[in-house]
């Protein structure tokens, strides 16, 4: 199956932010990564991840948030990646963006975060309800989210490392307060950033699974 790649920028609240956009033949929607703090779209996990998901027919549209610029301000201060009211904003006008000619217009969405983009995944499918289909936290801290995973209507996976207790605790949390479709996948032996040997591949699984079964689901009125 061949694929589609193009480097993009895309206006998001007063910046331009830099992504990469995979559009498998015919896909079955787009994901949308939001990487977590000290990352990017460039690290080795998110990018094993969007290969597996581009495999299973997605198309995938992996970016960072912030600029350059901002990322060296954020690796001195770190506080800009805490910032979850300026990601979510920006990942919320990614999604309109892909609405418009230049994106992948019609094509249903999902968010997939990690760490603090997890909330912002959270937020922008809360405000973006008729867009937003699904949603996946991997090693996510979903609880920044606040009152958002209350008004959350798409279903979310919750993927968290067994040995990352203090995380998987923080996930338990947040997912008693989701009141939309959810479930809490824990990998076994895996730490924070699902480096040990078969762990991305289960989080791979896991996320197809659930994209698979949400990007063939009808959205339900309301």
């Amino acid at each position: 199956m061949g694929t589609a790649h193009r480097t993009v920028r895309i206006p998001a609240s007063g910046a331009v932010l830099a992504g990469d956009l995979h559009l498998p033949e015919d896909p079955q929607g787009v994901v949308l990564f939001a990487h977590g703090s000290g990352s990017s779209r460039h690290s080795p996990r998110n990018q094993q991840v969007a290969a597996g998901l581009r495999a299973a027919g997605l198309g995938t549209l992996l970016m960072d948030l912030l600029t350059e610029e901002e990322e060296r301000v954020d690796a001195a201060t770190r506080h800009l990646r805490f910032d979850i009211p300026l990601l979510a904003g920006r990942l919320t006008d990614v999604v309109d963006w892909l609405d418009g000619a230049d994106g992948a217009p019609g094509l249903p969405v999902a968010t997939f975060g990690a760490s603090t983009g997890a909330a912002a995944a959270l937020i922008t499918a809360a405000d973006r309800p008729d867009r937003v289909r699904a949603v996946i936290s991997r090693g996510g801290r979903p609880d920044l989210a606040g009152d958002a995973l209350e008004r959350v209507r798409a279903p979310t996976l919750l993927i968290v490392g067994g040995a990352d207790p203090h995380v998987l605790e923080l996930n338990r949390q947040a997912a008693e307060r989701l009141t939309a479709e959810h479930d809490l996948a824990v990998v076994p032996g895996a730490g924070h950033l699902f480096e040990e040997p078969g762990a991305l591949e289960q989080v791979i699984g896991l996320s197809v699974d659930w994209l698979t079964r949400w990007s063939s689901t009808p959205r339900e009125p309301g």
